[in-house]
């Protein structure tokens, strides 16, 4: 890290969060070192205006911080393969944004002297420059081990978020209830969405719009006081 705490800043992960990560860090004043390829480089660029285009090991040799942001089931494996070809650099600051997984997943980079960190942003990303301006509004679920844990908290402070410290052994209960939020709403939306439809109502969505936006804060009104899950109705 440099003597004033700006990072060069490397993003592994070109889909709808990585971009928004790395924009929301260079913001804050971070150097972006480099960024891979993805499904759309011409959505990143327009993020990332003049941000190199690299393989992974690229923008791992390039970087103080990596900020991993891949699918799931991608995960794990990439941080061994790294590994396995010994791209891993002893003080590095490795960070990934899966809400299912601690720090537990970068144990092959830690092994090489790496400094693992997990910090997911509990929001919906839509890739665009919107999520900018919904970071500020969100919480982060941040996992690290003890004596790095401020860096990991000052990292999602500088995305915008509130931090929130979750234990590893506590991270996939957490990611078991982001899935239930992200997931299940979404259904439901879709599913009454296609029925009103069917209803005769043409613009479904529209129409749907307060309805489910003024539920939901109620529905996150009275989650605030609830001690106990609601009962399961047979």
């Amino acid at each position: 890290m440099n003597r004033d705490g700006r990072l060069g800043v490397g993003i592994i992960g070109a889909g709808r969060v990585g971009p928004v990560i790395g924009a929301a860090l260079a913001g804050a004043g971070h150097a972006l070192t480099g960024i891979t390829h993805g499904s759309d480089d011409e959505r990143v660029e327009g993020m990332l205006p003049g941000v190199p285009l690299l393989d992974a090991q690229e923008v791992v040799r390039r970087s103080e911080l990596v900020v991993i942001a891949v699918p799931h089931d991608q995960l794990a494996g990439l941080v061994a393969g790294l590994a396995e070809v010994s791209a891993w650099q002893p003080g590095q600051l490795v960070l990934h944004t899966d809400p299912d997984y601690g720090i537990d997943v970068l144990a092959p980079a830690t092994s090489r002297g790496a400094i693992p960190l997990a910090v997911h942003p509990a929001m919906t990303f839509t890739g665009t420059s919107m999520d900018l301006r919904q970071l500020p509004a969100a919480y982060a679920a941040v996992t690290a081990p003890a004596a790095v844990l401020p860096i990991a908290q000052a990292l999602a402070v500088e995305l915008g978020c509130e931090p929130v410290v979750v234990a590893e052994a506590d991270r996939a209960a957490y990611g078991e209830a982001i899935a239930v939020a992200t997931e299940f709403s979404r259904s439901i939306v879709r599913q009454a969405a296609v029925t009103l439809r069917r209803a005769g109502i043409d613009n479904p969505s529209t129409y749907l719009s307060a309805l489910v936006h003024s539920t939901v804060d109620l529905a996150l009104t009275d989650a605030g006081g609830a001690l106990e899950p609601p009962p399961v109705i047979e």
